[in-house]
């Protein structure tokens, strides 16, 4: 049986925030900058406001233009298909995607804001050029697959990977824990190799590579570290980065980093 999702994934944010605030975590003193309060409130608002409906309902509209009477076309498919095709489509789509954006320099101005902060928390999950979002091609897809009739698999499914998602950012870290169990090690050993821990994406946040654990040019994957696994990106970590940030990287203002290219700081130079 399909349930709304989107609740779900509203309390889950909303969650994680409430637990920052209550551990004195939500705002970290001397590190957050006014430019940080745009970029998160903008970034979100685009994303939960505009991008995001946008996609999910429009995608429907194009695919019926062209294919009347699809929704629901898939709908009889085995739902372990389902999650194997979600797992492709949607995780290693967004690998890619998250990839290509460090990879490609014109592409890194839509995912910069994301690392410009020095803390980690759950506001980051939004944190994006107000582009970011829309070109976001997993997004897409499966807004396509929900439409063929992928909802009820994709519902729990989504929900899972935002959790997983929202608990890898925040900076009150659940797997800290059982890395400290000794009799956990094998399950910790193969379970940190195919979800994403919250030590894991601290290091694709660190800020500098020489600290043994920062590793910002991997450590790609949202929900499905498998992905990193499987493509060499991977650098398994145990315990966060002291500093988070962008290393040996001009800094930018947070209108060139939410609005590029529609804003940029140099063309503003070379203007004055």
């Amino acid at each position: 049986m399909e349930f709304d999702y989107k609740p779900i994934i509203i309390a889950l944010f909303v969650g994680f925030g409430v637990l920052e605030v209550l551990t004195g975590r939500f705002v970290e003193k001397g590190k957050i900058r006014r430019d940080d309060i745009w970029i998160e409130a903008i970034g979100t608002g685009v994303f939960i406001l505009i991008a995001s409906p946008l996609i999910f309902y429009g995608v429907p509209i194009i695919i019926n233009f062209f294919a009347p009477n699809s929704q629901g076309a898939w709908s009889d498919w085995p739902w372990y298909v389902m999650l194997g095709v979600l797992l492709v489509g949607d995780e290693l789509v967004h690998y890619w995607w998250h990839r290509l954006c460090h990879e490609i320099p014109w592409l890194y101005n839509w995912h910069r804001s994301h690392h410009s902060c020095e803390y980690m928390s759950v506001r980051l999950a939004y944190r994006n050029n107000i582009f970011f979002f829309f070109f976001m091609p997993s997004l897409w897809v499966s807004a396509a697959l929900l439409h063929m009739g992928f909802g009820p698999v994709y519902a729990p499914y989504v929900t899972v990977k935002m959790a997983v998602n929202f608990g890898s950012h925040c900076p009150l870290r659940w797997d800290t824990w059982f890395y400290k169990q000794k009799w956990l090690s094998p399950v910790i050993w193969v379970f940190e190799r195919i979800i994403t821990t919250p030590a894991a994406h601290a290091a694709h946040h660190g800020k500098h590579k020489s600290d043994g654990t920062t590793n910002y040019k991997g450590n790609y994957a949202n929900l499905f570290f498998f992905w990193d696994v499987l493509f060499g990106t991977a650098k398994l970590a145990r315990r966060a980065p002291k500093e988070f940030g962008l290393e040996e990287i001009e800094p930018k203002s947070w209108k060139h980093e939410m609005f590029w290219p529609l804003w940029d700081d140099d063309r503003q130079r070379h203007k004055e």
